[in-house]
């Protein structure tokens, strides 16, 4: 079985990309015996992920993924967007983020889309990204116990429900990381130069 190694220590990523990628060892920064300072320091998803993958292979000098993700939403001016993790602080809670969200769209228009960019570091040390995006609309209330960040308040039309009241399965099927991972997928299975 192949290793990949994923530049994040978030186990709900890691967890995601393991069921995402059941024929590779998935491997992430908690694996390793060192500690590394992963920089984010980006102002776009694609800047963000490349940033966290060159982190873990500048140490390795071995192929790296990582991710970037977000929610835009659209009455915020696309925020939080590439802060979606550090909005309101890093300790702040995501049921006091989302009910912030709630009460900013208020009266407005309520368009929002997960987006995922996943950078691919290859042998070589060459950078390739690939974006996802999923279409829906914040939720005036969260609803559902399943996934989680701000899964609750994100309502997906064609499900009639958030994606945190549905299962992993229905939510991976159509997912921002789960597009931008099919993308990435695709390249490695054609025997693209990565």
């Amino acid at each position: 079985m192949k290793t990949i190694w994923i530049a994040t220590s978030n186990q709900h990523k890691v967890e995601e990309f393991k069921k995402m990628l059941p024929e590779y060892n998935v491997k992430c920064l908690k694996d390793l015996d060192q500690k590394i300072e992963i920089i984010e320091n980006g102002t776009t998803f694609e800047e963000n992920a490349i940033c966290k993958a060159k982190s873990l292979y500048d140490v390795l000098h071995q192929p790296v993924i990582s991710d970037d993700s977000g929610i835009e939403v659209d009455a915020m001016d696309k925020k939080p967007g590439v802060y979606s993790a550090r909005w309101m602080g890093e300790n702040t809670s995501y049921e006091i983020k989302n009910q912030a969200i709630i009460d900013a769209v208020k009266g407005k228009v309520k368009t929002a889309r997960y987006v995922c960019v996943i950078a691919y570091i290859d042998e070589m040390g060459n950078a390739h990204t690939y974006r996802g995006e999923v279409e829906g609309q914040i939720h005036s209330c969260p609803v559902g116990e399943n996934g989680f960040g701000y899964d609750p308040i994100f309502y997906y039309p064609p499900f009639h429900t958030t994606l945190a009241n549905v299962s992993d399965e229905m939510k991976n099927s159509i997912s921002h990381r789960g597009k931008a991972l099919e993308l990435f997928l695709e390249d490695l299975n054609r025997g693209k130069d990565l």
